[in-house]
Parts: structure tokens; C-alpha cells; sequence
């Protein structure tokens, strides 16, 4: 009433500008000297009329040129002289952040003086970015922007070089910096303020854009963005972005089929017919309206081009055709239509995990319907009903205006549902089109639970899909149990195999230990059986190449040795005196005590005889007439 202002999108604006202070916004807008000021009873007072519905009229009817219903009248009471306003501002330049307290009488250059002193950086060499309202020049004063008690700006020095570091540090600093966007939205003049971290991509930005602005990513139309960001897939850091924030526009392309207006029009038409039964839609060509026009688009615009093409032969083609169709006739809330066969929606939707299945909906389009268009926007479309198949349903669609389509489409229905259906569906005129199949699928075969016309409205269809829903959750549940059964069955079974599986290489593991033992043994046995016998044969060849022993009567000079063995045992021998000391290490060899291994030592004086030398007689190493000696093994 005071503003004139009946935009509520420009009214929520100008109150977000203003950190919802419904006293300064009004004040922004509407000349100061006619606003809001707190009077000496500290009552908010209006310099004007009251506006009552007469007082109102007789505002506006005397003063037609004015774009506001609002008229200045000379105050009835004396009001107090507004206080100064502080305003708060943080600015952010590079990895530091300085608060800046003024009263919003000062100017923008009072604001760079004091950021001269605690930046160390001459006034002249920066550039105070962030205003709402633009560019401004250091002559401003604050309080004509009409900025809101806290404000963020932010410092630009593009004469200055900017901090030395090594390439790799400065990208990984940047991709952990945070990004502010400003993006504008052109058709309604309305500013988002978003952040995102250097390591967001384009592409991220603009799925954002379209949650907040419904413009589809591939119909967006930007302005803005560095010459350097040419792929989706950039990030932000290396996009060439101004940081901390930069600005952007976005706007809707335009499309050949209908212009903003049109849509506009069309999204009303939708709203005033939401609760109308749908019955009446059978009729509206009775008064040489047809579906299309009602909607404030003509027929023939809206049937440029098929929703899908005859004859198709790879069905996700012939999808995506009927989804972007769709898009361009009813907007872009629509059902999100499965690409690709009615087969591979049937395992989307039937064959994961009990726990992840859902219903199938399958949408059967006719352009020749009457309720065709009214089905489309006012059913599909709606946001309950968006929603509501995006969370349990698969959902398919096929077009059946083509003679050709529609019997590819009866012969896929008697293969998946059995002939019944398909003559069911068959039998459909023209005027029940468009049908909405709700298919469950079970063990043994897929079930339809429910066949809805398009003569039904937004609360019927959405009360027949809650009941599918009921049908297919108490299913579900008894899926869902018998899957966890037979996980557990086969877990069980698992862990036994696996148990025996254990067993069985612990098995072969020591019967594999036990024959390599086994084999070890036999072979050290016959390592063992070889040396004795070649012992066996060196002791006999020694015992065969002895000289005779000489006799007790022998004219020559004869020793006699006495020989005790380390077990206590004594053999004796008579030698001739010429004979060599070898002679007697072969004989005590003979015996099985081969010299390499034992010693053979002398009494008086203790010698080792086998240090001596062997090819010395027996009488040369004083072994003679007779002497005693002893064995001992060789450490």
C-alpha cells in the first residue's frame, strides 16, 4: 500500500537487500522525507493518508500520474530528527577480512581511507567491489544505496602483483578458496548470491542455477563467464573466475514453440482447472475450443513435431525424442521417463535387490485425445505427482497415435503381460487415451494392478497410485523377507563351505608336511646307507693292500702296537720297524676309525701321532719295540 510495489518477487528483493527490515526497505524505496521514522513516542508513523479501502481510492484517483498510491500530506504531529544509521561492512581482500563501521552519512571513500591504513595499499590502487546496486565512485554517499545494516565487498587490486608462490601452490590454494557468484536472473530481475569452492565445476554451477531458477541447464543462456572456461568440466579455480566473486547472468533461451508469455498463461490456465472434474474435459470441444487452446497455445504449435518418431528402431531413441517433446509442450516438471526398452525398465524396476524394487508406470500418449493436453499439464505435471512417481515408480512412456507404434507397443504387451491386456488395451477409443498402466512385477510373471484413463483428476490419480503403492509395499515386505532368509541360507552355507574349504588345505598342507618329511628321511637314510657302504668298501680295500703281519719268530725287527678304541675295546698287531706309519693308520682304518676322523695318540710323552709324518718308518717315530696308543675322535 505505502510502495506501490505489487511484485512480490521485487518486494522479497528489496526486503533480502535490506536483511529483512521492512522499515528501511520502505524507506529505500519511496522518497525520504514521505517514509517511516520513529516518532517521539517511539511509534512508527506514516507521513501520509491512512490507508483504508475508501482513503486508498481517493489516493489513487487523485493522482493518476503517479506510479505509486502513496501522497505526501504534511505531518500532523512533530517528529523527532532521524538518528544517524550505522552500517557494518566486512571486506575481504585476498586470505584477510576487515570490519568497517560508519554511519551511513559517510562515503565510499571514507570507506577505502580506512582500509588504506590497514591494508597498507593506496586508495587509489584499489577497487571496492560487492555493491548491490552496482559500480560506485568514491563520492558516494551510503546512505543513497539504501544498503542493509551488514554488508560483504571485497578488494581488487589489479595494478598490484600478486603474492609470489609456485604454480602448484597457487591452483591448490584456489581449488580450496570459496567462489562467490552473483548470479542474475535476466526475465526476473532477481539476484542469487552463491558459493562454491574453487573445485566446483561450470557444470555444477548451472545444475544449481536450474534448482533455483527451473531453467533447464541445456536451455540456459549465459553472460559472464572468462573466455578461458569453454568446458563444463573446468573448475572454478582454473575457469579464470574474479576472486572472491563474480558476476553472471542467466537467462532462458528462447523457444520456437511458445514464448514466455504464452507459458506464463499456460501455467495459470493449469491452476484455475486443478480442481475441476474431469469429466468436463470430455467436452470442451463442444464449444469449438480446442484442448490445446485452452491453455493459451494453439494446437498447431503444440503438435509441431511427434512425440515420437514412426517406425523407430531403437526404443531409447525413440525416448529421448518423446521426452525432449514433452518438455518443450509442458514444461520441464514432468516424470522423469526411463531411457530404453520396456525390457531394461522391467530389470530398472523388478530384478535388483527386494529392498530397491519398484513399480512400473507406463504412460501411454495419443495427440489425437481430447483429454491428451489437460492429462499432460494438470496431471503429470504436478508437483505432487513429479514427485511422487520419482520416489516409487519407474516410469515408461510410449506414444500410440502412429498405427505403427501402437501395434509394436500391443505386440510388446502381449509378450510381457499376456494377451488379455493387450486386448484390453486394444479395445481403448481414441477419447480414453492417454492410460496410465501401474505393473507389478512377481516371481513367476509381471502383474497390471491398475489401468488409469485420462478422464481422472490430480487427487483420484494420486489416490490410485498410493493403493499401488500399498499392493506392491506389503509385496515388498514379503520380498524383503524371504530375500534376508535365503541371504542368511546362503550365508550360513557359505561359511561351511568355507570352513570346509579351511579344513581341507590344512588337510593337504600336513599330509604334504608329513611326505616331504618322509621323503627327507628316505633320503638321508640313503645318504647314509651310501656312506656306509662306500666306508665298507674303502675299510676293505685298506684291509686287503695290509702287508702280512710278520711273526713272533721273524728274523726282523718287529713293533708291537696295542690300539685301545674310544669304547674301551683293545686290538693289537705286530708291524715290521721298517714298516711306514701310514701302514698303521691303514690298519686302525681297516677297523672302521679312519684317520680323517679320529686321532691316534701316543702315552709317554702324549703325542699325536697322526701330526707325524706317514711316510716315516716305525722305528723312525720311536714306535718301537712295542708301544700302546689310544683313538679319540676329531672334534
Amino acid at each position: 500500500a505505502c510502495t506501490g510495489i505489487e511484485n512480490i518477487d521485487e518486494a522479497i528483493t528489496l526486503l533480502e537487500q535490506n536483511n529483512w527490515d521492512l522499515v528501511a526497505a520502505i524507506n529505500g524505496v519511496i522518497p525520504q522525507e514521505n517514509g517511516i521514522l520513529q516518532s517521539e513516542y517511539g511509534v512508527e508513523t506514516l507521513h501520509g493518508p491512512a490507508y483504508g479501502p475508501a482513503s486508498h481510492s481517493a489516493a489513487a484517483s487523485s493522482a493518476p500520474s503517479s506510479s505509486s498510491a502513496f501522497r505526501h500530506v504534511v505531518p500532523s504531529r512533530q517528529i523527532v530528527e532521524r538518528q544517524p544509521r550505522m552500517l557494518d561492512f566486512r571486506v575481504e581482500y585476498r586470505d584477510r577480512n576487515v570490519d568497517v563501521v560508519l554511519e551511513d552519512s559517510s562515503s565510499v571513500g571514507d570507506i577505502k581511507h580506512i582500509l588504506e591504513n590497514e591494508l597498507q595499499i593506496p586508495a587509489s590502487k584499489m577497487l571496492l567491489k560487492g555493491w548491490k546496486t552496482g559500480d560506485v565512485d568514491d563520492s558516494t554517499v551510503l546512505k543513497s544505496l539504501h544498503l542493509p545494516k551488514n554488508n560483504s565487498l571485497y578488494v581488487l587490486t589489479p595494478d598490484l602483483p600478486p603474492p609470489s608462490s609456485s604454480h602448484s601452490g597457487a591452483l591448490q590454494e584456489s581449488l580450496n578458496q570459496n567462489f562467490m557468484l552473483i548470479v542474475t536472473h535476466r526475465e526476473v530481475q532477481r539476484e542469487y548470491n552463491l558459493n562454491f569452492s574453487g573445485s566446483s565445476t561450470i557444470q555444477e554451477v548451472k545444475r544449481n542455477v536450474y534448482d533455483l531458477t527451473s531453467i533447464p541447464v541445456r536451455h540456459q543462456v549465459w553472460e559472464g563467464w572468462p573466455s578461458s572456461a569453454t568446458d563444463d568440466s573446468m573448475t572454478l579455480a582454473v575457469s579464470g573466475l574474479t576472486f572472491p566473486c563474480h558476476r553472471l547472468t542467466v537467462g532462458r533461451r528462447s523457444s520456437p514453440v511458445q514464448t514466455r508469455e504464452q507459458s506464463e498463461e499456460q501455467c495459470t490456465d493449469v491452476h484455475m482447472v486443478s480442481d475441476s472434474d474431469g469429466d468436463d474435459f470430455e467436452d470442451a470441444t463442444e464449444f469449438g475450443v480446442d484442448d490445446g487452446e485452452m491453455f493459451g497455445v494453439a494446437s498447431s504449435a503444440l503438435r509441431k513435431s511427434p512425440m515420437m518418431p514412426e517406425n523407430a528402431e531403437n526404443e531409447g531413441d525413440a525416448l529421448l525424442q518423446f521426452t525432449a517433446e514433452f518438455s518443450s509442450r509442458y514444461g520441464d516438471c514432468h516424470p522423469v521417463y526411463f531411457i530404453g526398452s520396456l525390457e531394461a525398465a522391467f530389470q530398472e524396476a523388478f530384478y535388483g535387490k527386494a529392498r530397491d524394487r519398484k513399480l512400473l508406470a507406463i504412460y501411454l500418449h495419443h495427440d489425437e485425445s481430447v483429454l491428451t493436453n489437460v492429462f499432460c499439464s494438470q496431471m503429470l505435471c504436478a508437483e505432487s505427482i513429479v514427485s511422487y512417481l520419482s520416489q516409487n515408480f519407474i516410469t515408461w512412456a510410449w506414444d500410440m497415435t502412429k498405427e505403427a507404434n501402437r501395434a509394436r507397443f500391443l505386440t510388446m504387451c502381449t509378450r510381457h503381460f499376456g494377451s488379455v491386456v493387450a486386448q484390453t488395451i486394444r479395445t481403448q477409443k481414441t477419447d480414453q487415451f492417454p492410460l496410465f498402466l501401474i505393473i507389478m512385477g512377481k516371481r513367476s510373471s509381471n502383474e497390471v494392478l491398475n489401468v488409469i484413463q485420462g478422464n481422472t483428476t490430480v487427487d483420484e490419480l494420486m489416490m490410485r497410485l498410493m493403493a499401488a503403492m500399498e499392493i506392491f509395499s506389503a509385496q515388498q515386505q514379503e520380498d524383503i523377507k524371504d530375500e534376508d532368509e535365503r541371504e542368511a541360507r546362503e550365508n550360513v552355507k557359505r561359511e561351511q563351505d568355507e570352513a570346509y574349504r579351511i579344513s581341507l588345505e590344512a588337510d593337504r598342507a600336513k599330509r604334504e608336511a608329513q611326505e616331504r618329511e618322509m621323503a627327507e628321511q628316505f633320503r638321508l637314510e640313503q645318504i647314509r646307507k651310501e656312506q656306509e657302504e662306500e666306508r665298507e668298501a674303502i675299510r676293505l680295500s685298506l684291509e686287503q693292500s695290509l702287508p702280512p703281519e710278520p711273526k713272533e719268530e721273524s728274523t726282523e725287527s718287529v713293533s708291537k702296537l696295542r690300539i685301545r678304541t674310544p669304547s674301551g675295546e683293545f686290538f693289537e698287531r705286530r708291524f715290521l720297524a721298517s714298516s711306514k706309519l701310514q701302514v698303521v693308520f691303514d690298519f686302525v682304518a681297516s677297523k672302521g676309525y679312519p684317520w680323517e676322523e679320529y686321532k691316534l695318540l701316543g702315552t709317554f710323552p702324549r703325542r699325536d701321532v697322526t701330526q707325524l709324518d706317514p711316510n716315516k718308518s716305525l722305528l723312525e717315530v720311536k714306535l718301537y719295540p712295542q708301544e700302546t696308543l689310544f683313538l679319540e675322535a676329531k672334534e
